[in-house]
Formats: structure tokens, C-alpha cells, sequence
């Protein structure tokens, strides 16, 4: 017999569908913060969103109502992933996984044998193994019914996603730049594809192609043995999310700026975008018949939207802010710094999003900024931002350059794009 607490809250959710035709909501709010994480039930009725927040939400899709918000981790929550039966898993800043029983508000199990932040889960296609990525530089397998954990250590940075082939292989990408094919069983070295820039993501299609992308917003589509067969180019900003449609047909490839591409495989095209916001687009997740595509933005929604035309499901809100930027049209640095706008502001007035303000940050010490809590290792680094320090930030990146840093993972390669976007920042920031 189910748990009593799972029966109330199907009961919820029928008694909503049973209430009438559901109008359609295109957007889900829910959430204080950017939603950082996206999980579909595998029947297609539920669905599981993670959040900058610490939260995590369950949501009834077609009526678009949250059913029960988790609390657990004490950070971010970066990943999540649907196991079936009911039951879904996150993954958070905190290096915790949790396990989750629909119906219940507090999770079945807590595994907490990561040092570092959760970026990514995978189940392998059985469901009988999963798999995360951390930075603390390793990747994990476990079974999903308990036991012992593998580690797979390598990469010499942070481990951004992991993912599932389906002869039981396990492909891990990291901000080192390379994607790692880790065999099966036993202590064999991994297959290592260097691919020269920070990796973000990563999805496996049932026939073997891997597809993953990162820092220089290029999308690649690479064999099973890890030879890359084509590549997509949808620059200029950073792709942080990638989804492959249920029948592996299509890329769903979303960036830091809100683009969101729906690109072919077998032809290595983009077909449309998706037209949001403006804001980044974290997490993606495809409905299981591939109609509908589940979207988490730095505007803290959920979207809903048709997969085959790009098109909102629903009335859309799409009040874009204003121009943070018009001032300094023009101008170099500016440009540089259109993909950080999303998560930092420039005047005291505005507050933080999902970074703190950057107002007054000449002369200022890491991590001190009023009204923003920050991880605690940021709190113990000797960081005072100036030209320099801030130029180093992007020469070397985030998560090297500042260990523990919730910031997403770019780097700016072009010395002079660097020393514009410095320029820029002491004249914007000037605290008033």
C-alpha cells in the first residue's frame, strides 16, 4: 500500500485535473532565486526544479501547480535527475545528494560522501545506477539500492556532468577541458578527449553519440569511442544546459545570455530559438513523448514550450527588464560584460541576483559585500578585487581562480577583451 503522505499528494493533483480542462500555464513561479536544476517524471506528470534558493519544488505539469517545496540542502540546488517509482534526486552546492519519495516532505536518504559542490546526476538507462559529478574533481557510482560507492578520480579541476552510455559506460566532463569515457567495471584508465575549453554539460543519445559544450559556446557531437563527428557554433556566450529530446533527434542547447537552440543531431543544425527574456537559461528537461520542453531561467521561472515549433505553451509573460547597458553603448567593456548582466548589478540601489551587486567592488575584499550570502569558502580566500585581481579572475577562471565560487564557469580568453571589461567596471561600479 502507498504511504498515506504519497496519496495525499496524488490525490492533490488529480483533484486539480479533475477540477476541469487545466488552463495551460506557460511559466511556473515558484522559486527566490534562478532555477538551477529540471527533472520529468518518466510517465510525464510530474516534474522536479531545483533552485539557487536551496529549494526544491514538485510540480503537477499540467496545471502547473507546485505540490510540496523540499528543503534539505544548504546551498544550491545544481542537480536533479527523475529515478522513477516516484521518486526523484538533487544534488547541491552543500556536496549533498538526496533521495526523494514523492509524497514525503524530507528525503528517503542523504549521501554525503562528496567534499565539493554537486553539479551533475545521471541514472544509467536500467535505473539501477547513478552517478554525479562534483568539484571536488571526481565522478561517483552508486546503486541506487545502497552499497558501495566508486570513485572515479582524474580530472584536474572541477567535474561539471556526468552521463550515462548504454553499454554501462560513464562519460564525465570538466572544467579541465576534457571529456573522460570511464569503463564499465574495474580499475581501467578512462578514455581522455581533450577538447580545450571548460565544459559545462553533457548528454548521451541511445545510440552512443555523446554530445556536451561549454565556455566557447560551441555544441559537439562525438562518437561512443570519442571522436568528434560535428560541431555547433552559438556564439558568443557560455552553453550551461543541454537536453536530447527522448527519440535523440534533437539538441535542446541553452546559454548564459537566455538563448535556447534546438539544433538536429544527425545534421549539426540549428533549427530555431526559443525567445525568452534575455535572461540565462539553466536547466532543460524534455516531457517524455518530446512534444514539450521544460526550461529554467535566471528570472526564477519555469517555462513550458512546444518542442517542434518553439512557441510558449500558454500565455507568456515576457516583460524584458530594461537595458542595463544603454549608457554605454558602444563601448567594449560593456560588451564583455552583457553575459555577467544576468547575475550582477552595477548600482548599490539594485541589490544582488544571483551574484552580488558589483557596486564599489574596487578596494573590496572577496566575499564582503552587504546583503549576499556567500559560500563559505570564498569567506577565507585573501582576495582584494582591483584591476589585476579581477583581469586574473577571467584569465583563469572562476572555479580555479575562486575555489568554492557559485559563479558560473568563463573565461575570457583575448587579453584586450579582459583589460576593456576592467576599464569598464571601475568607471560603472563607482559606488555613489
Amino acid at each position: 500500500m502507498l504511504p498515506s503522505s504519497w496519496r495525499a499528494t496524488i490525490l492533490a493533483a488529480v483533484l486539480l485535473l479533475a477540477a476541469g480542462p487545466p488552463v495551460a500555464r506557460a511559466q511556473w513561479q515558484g522559486h527566490g532565486g534562478p532555477v538551477r536544476a529540471l527533472a520529468v517524471a518518466p510517465d510525464g506528470g510530474l516534474a522536479i526544479s531545483g533552485s539557487f534558493d536551496h529549494s526544491a519544488i514538485l510540480w503537477a505539469i499540467e496545471p502547473g501547480a507546485a505540490l510540496r517545496v523540499l528543503r534539505v540542502h544548504e546551498g544550491a540546488v545544481n542537480a536533479a535527475v527523475a529515478a522513477g517509482g516516484g521518486r526523484f534526486l538533487t544534488g547541491g552546492e552543500d556536496g549533498r545528494i538526496a533521495l526523494w519519495q514523492v509524497g514525503s516532505p524530507e528525503p528517503v536518504t542523504v549521501f554525503t560522501d562528496h567534499q565539493g559542490p554537486v553539479a551533475g546526476l545521471a541514472l544509467s538507462p536500467d535505473g539501477s545506477l547513478l552517478a554525479s559529478a562534483s568539484w571536488d574533481g571526481t565522478a561517483r557510482i552508486r546503486s541506487t539500492g545502497g552499497g558501495a560507492v566508486r570513485t572515479l578520480a582524474g580530472h584536474t579541476g572541477p567535474v561539471n556532468a556526468v552521463a550515462f552510455l548504454g553499454d554501462g559506460r560513464l562519460v564525465s566532463a570538466g572544467y579541465d577541458g576534457t571529456l573522460r569515457i570511464w569503463p564499465a567495471e574495474g580499475e581501467a584508465p578512462p578514455a581522455v578527449i581533450t577538447l580545450g575549453t571548460p565544459l559545462n554539460t553533457v548528454a548521451v543519445a541511445a545510440d552512443g553519440e555523446i554530445v556536451t559544450a561549454g565556455a566557447d559556446s560551441v555544441v559537439r557531437v562525438l562518437s561512443a569511442q570519442g571522436q568528434v563527428r560535428a560541431d555547433v557554433e552559438l556564439a558568443p556566450n557560455p552553453v550551461i544546459a543541454l537536453a536530447l529530446s527522448p527519440d535523440g533527434t534533437r539538441i535542446a542547447a541553452a546559454t548564459v545570455a537566455g538563448t535556447v537552440a534546438m539544433i538536429a543531431r544527425a545534421e549539426a543544425k540549428v533549427l530555431f530559438n526559443l525567445v525568452g527574456p534575455g535572461l540565462p537559461v539553466w536547466s532543460l528537461a524534455f516531457r517524455p513523448d518530446g512534444a514539450e520542453l521544460l526550461t529554467g531561467g535566471g528570472d526564477r521561472l519555469v517555462r513550458r514550450w512546444n518542442a517542434a515549433t518553439g512557441e510558449p505553451i500558454g500565455a507568456l509573460a515576457m516583460a524584458r527588464p530594461a537595458d542595463a547597458l544603454a549608457a554605454y553603448k558602444g563601448e567594449r567593456g560593456a560588451e564583455v560584460f552583457r553575459a555577467c548582466v544576468a547575475c550582477h548589478t552595477l548600482s548599490p540601489d539594485e541589490g544582488p541576483r544571483a551574484g552580488p551587486t558589483l557596486s564599489g567592488i574596487f578596494g573590496r575584499r572577496i566575499a564582503s559585500a552587504p546583503g549576499y550570502r556567500f559560500s563559505e569558502p570564498l569567506r577565507h580566500l585573501d582576495i582584494v578585487w582591483d584591476a589585476r585581481t579581477i583581469a586574473e579572475l577571467f584569465e583563469v577562471g572562476p572555479s580555479r581562480y575562486t575555489p568554492g565560487t557559485k559563479m558560473p564557469e568563463q573565461t575570457i580568453r583575448d587579453r584586450d577583451d579582459r583589460e576593456a571589461l576592467v576599464r569598464f567596471l571601475e568607471k560603472a561600479t563607482r559606488a555613489n
